[in-house]
């Protein structure tokens, strides 16, 4: 509040006298003339050339006979830069713009008007603090508590006599003073929920306090939202039985919008729901296809829906969970006495629950050989027998099918049946990957943080934008299935309210895959680039000189090699691969020393190792 230092023309006293040094000799320091001496306390100065000199006042006859510098001040100047000045004088003139001298200013003045500047100051201060409605804290450089607000002493129920001047963690535990931290560190917060004490609540503003670019203090304005939390606690809890409550509606009066479970916005999801549409016209088989965490039940479900009535059976069965041996009873039924152990009045299979409805396939791949067969049975001709059974019975279900396996692939290792595989394919469903879709990731982010800070009784109210960043930044190899976990633990870790970074797994705080593939491996990439390119101009291999070369399109083709078709990627994936285990067995076998040395994270070698087959 510099405006409420005086300007130096409101100090001005103009009860002087000016001599001119001629006239000064003329009349020595004894002998003044009396008509100079008007008033009591009259300062008389000389005019010289350089400098002037306080001569002689009234009620001051204890100036010596040699001069007393006095020094020359302009009227503009700031009050606060001529203060130095009074350490060689109490009094100084001052001089207008023109250079005529209108007066002078005394250093009690000075003192007396900086004494009422800082009352003023003092006032503001108390009545801005006091007017603020919160609890208002200030601490000095020593730690301890240099005002206490009215807002304070009701929020925390201690007097300001009691800890004014006394060191704040004497209150409170050190480990949750906000302004502590401040003092310390100089941290800035705003509006960070914290707990002054087990039993409150509070936002807090907090700031250090700087002069001259030390910090002195610092300063915390508190909100106590106890009240707030505990009601919104409250309503956490009762929003949790009202969800409880619309499951078990759901269940008995199914959702009318079959998509509401599909979250996202994005071009590929709108092209998936747009073929559920269509497909949902028929009752044909549906093949679907995408990586593993992609949802793909939510689809199947949705074309369920959409093609069934509300009373419809949907059943699922997770081809690769059920041993091979009790696959055939689970999935056709038995009757009694069919085998040892069974149950004496026979069990409905899946395809018989399924009747009228749908029978879903998760992970058909893992399906047994043996049993394809008789599952493209039933696809045929719509019929099956039960385990132990003579009658034969009647499928009356839609198959719908999915998978994370190329069965193309699997077809050719004969894993997998080619006829059962286009019975299935009539017409497939691809699932895009989460890294291809990640305009959908706030929405599903959104959607997963409602549901676990229900289920967890949370109370999330900031996912800072670096968070959400690094989110973006991940190629999410899990997909939605991944980031669904990711947003479980941060709800868990999230006690104050703020998701923090440190929160999230070391996968997502590294670079991205493709940035760990091109980055930080490019040590032993390089040195296996150079160690081939050195082979190849040994043996006059490669292409003429000056023409770039791709090192995907490049086949080496010595006749001699067995392995002539390998291309250049590969043969290079091949010698770091080697180089990795190299390093290894140096490193003793210790992933995390090995990762150190190499400059990059354990979680970057592992995806390395994996993709290189180790």
């Amino acid at each position: 509040m510099r405006h409420l230092l005086p300007e130096l023309k409101t100090l001005l006293r103009t009860d002087m006298c000016i001599l001119d040094e001629a006239l000064y000799d003329e009349h020595p320091f004894q002998s003044i003339p009396s008509e100079l001496h008007i008033g009591t306390d009259r300062p008389v100065f000389m005019r010289c050339n350089t400098e002037y000199a306080w001569l002689y006042s009234q009620s001051n006859r204890t100036v010596p006979h040699g001069r007393l510098p006095v020094p020359v001040v302009s009227a503009s100047i700031e009050l606060a830069e001529v203060i130095p000045l009074f350490a060689t004088s109490p009094l100084l003139l001052i001089k207008n713009d023109q250079g005529e001298y209108e007066g002078y200013i005394s250093v009690s003045d000075v003192m007396h008007a900086m004494m009422h500047a800082h009352r003023l100051i003092e006032a503001y201060f108390e009545t801005t603090l006091e007017t603020a409605g919160s609890a208002l804290t200030l601490i000095n450089e020593d730690a301890k508590v240099a005002y206490w607000t009215s807002g304070a002493e009701h929020v925390f129920s201690i007097s300001k006599k009691d800890i004014i001047g006394q060191p704040a963690a004497d209150f409170f535990p050190p480990d949750r003073l906000q302004s502590l931290k401040t003092l310390y560190t100089g941290e800035t917060v705003y509006r960070k929920q914290h707990q002054p004490r087990p039993d409150l609540f509070a936002l807090i503003n907090a700031r250090p306090v700087q002069l001259d670019g030390h910090i002195v203090g610092a300063v915390a304005a508190e909100v106590d939202i106890t009240t707030e939390i505990r009601l919104h606690q409250e309503l956490l809890h009762m929003t949790s039985k009202v969800q409880h409550l619309e499951k078990a509606v759901a269940r008995l009066r199914p959702e009318s919008d079959p998509f509401a479970r599909i979250k996202g916005s994005s071009t590929v999801i709108k092209q998936c729901l747009e073929t559920i549409r269509k497909i949902s016209t028929t009752s044909a088989t549906v093949l679907i296809l995408g990586e593993s965490g992609t949802g793909k039940e939510l689809f199947a479900k949705a074309i369920h829906d959409l093609r069934e009535l509300q009373t419809a059976p949907f059943i699922a069965i997770n081809c690769g969970a059920i041993p091979a041996s009790l696959f055939e009873s689970e999935l056709f039924g038995y009757e009694k006495g069919a085998f040892s152990g069974a149950d004496p009045k026979g069990k409905k299979g899946k395809i018989e629950l399924a009747e009228g409805g749908t029978l879903f396939l998760d992970e058909i791949g893992e399906m047994p050989l043996e049993l394809q067969v008789k599952l493209l049975r039933v696809l045929q001709e719509k019929s099956y027998f039960p385990v132990g059974g003579t009658r034969m019975k009647q499928a009356d279900c839609r198959i719908i099918a999915a998978t994370n396996q190329n069965l193309q692939d699997m077809i050719a290792r004969n894993q997998f049946r080619e006829d059962l595989y286009y019975r299935l394919n009539v017409i497939n469903l691809v699932i895009p990957p989460l890294r291809l879709r990640k305009e959908d990731i706030y929405e599903l982010t959104q959607t997963f943080l409602q549901e676990f800070s229900l289920l967890y009784n949370r109370h999330i109210e900031l996912v800072p934008p670096e968070v959400f960043k690094l989110l973006f930044q991940y190629d999410w190899p899990g997909n939605v299935r991944e980031l669904r976990n990711v947003i479980e633990r941060l709800t868990i870790l999230t006690t104050d309210g703020e998701v923090k970074q440190e929160y999230l797994p070391d996968t997502l705080t590294s670079l991205t895959m493709q940035e760990q593939s091109e980055v930080q491996l490019t040590g032993i990439h390089a040195h296996a680039h150079s160690e081939n390119q050195q082979h190849q101009e040994k043996s006059g291999e490669g292409k003429e000189s000056g023409t770039i070369v791709d090192a995907d399109e490049l086949e080496l083709s010595d006749p001699s090699d067995p392995f002539s078709h390998v291309t250049f990627q590969q043969k290079l994936d091949t010698y770091e691969a080697q180089l990795l285990i190299q390093y290894l067995k140096a490193a003793g076998g210790n992933k995390r020393t090995l990762a150190k040395q190499l400059g990059i994270s354990r979680a970057t070698l592992y995806n390395r190792m994996k993709r290189l087959g180790l």
